[in-house]
């Protein structure tokens, strides 16, 4: 088991990471990085449910996504993009808008994993397990594959939840930046309970035995995994 680190020095040094991350990404130009970030999809507006009569209107519309940019259209104002970062922009490039500021949202996602992994690396296969840094996998297999351990290790991680069955995999786990209210429950199928506790801001290790059927995490953050957990 690792040293145990103080929370508020891992959020300082996550919120620190960040800041510096937008800033440094700041005035980059053509295939190395672009101006503004590209902007989020519209999120679809819900359908009206079965049932539904003419007294309840039509239902809401669908916002489809836009038509994506083909690859042979691929190509910044100024410069070129190389074969990893053409990779990268494939099928995520809306018609209409630069490849290069979507390129520049990869880049920044490396960057961030960068700052972090120098900072605590656990915080930063935390970040990645609880989708605090969106769309890693994407820009570590093609913009920054020596972070591809991060991923690996983070596939097998567990986020704040509740898991059952088939989604808990025995082994031996230790938890990144836990709060002072975290707790954590493992109970079997008869509803028993096989382990419980509190890290109480402190991080500390559990052990996930395979008559596990039900996992509860709250106020842990993350749970990574100690070992080959196969």
């Amino acid at each position: 088991m690792r040293h145990p680190f103080r929370v508020g020095a891992a959020v300082v040094v996550l919120t620190a990471a960040l800041a510096a991350c937008g800033s440094s990404a700041e005035g980059r130009g053509g295939a190395d990085g672009a101006g503004p970030a590209a902007a989020r999809a519209p999120i679809a507006a819900p359908s009206a449910g079965p049932g539904t009569t003419a007294a309840d209107g039509p239902p809401a519309p669908r916002t489809s996504e836009p038509p994506k940019l083909p690859s042979d259209e691929l190509t910044p104002a100024t410069g070129s993009f190389s074969r990893k970062q053409k990779e990268y922009l494939v099928d995520r490039v809306p018609r209409g808008m630069d490849p290069a500021a979507v390129l520049q949202t990869g880049q920044e996602t490396c960057d961030r994993l960068r700052f972090l992994v120098k900072a605590d690396r656990d915080v930063a296969v935390g970040a990645i397990v609880t989708g605090e840094i969106a769309d890693a996998k994407p820009a570590v297999e093609h913009l920054c594959t020596q972070h591809r351990n991060l991923l690996r290790e983070a596939d097998r991680g567990y986020p704040d939840g509740t898991y059952r069955n088939d989604q808990i995999r025995p082994g031996r786990y230790r938890d990144v930046s836990p709060t002072g209210s975290c707790t954590w429950q493992i109970t079997g199928a008869d509803g028993r309970t096989l382990d419980s506790g509190s890290a109480a801001g402190k991080r500390t290790s559990i052990t996930v035995p395979r008559q596990a059927r039900v996992f509860t995490s709250t106020g842990c953050y993350a749970w990574l995994p100690e070992g080959d957990l196969g």
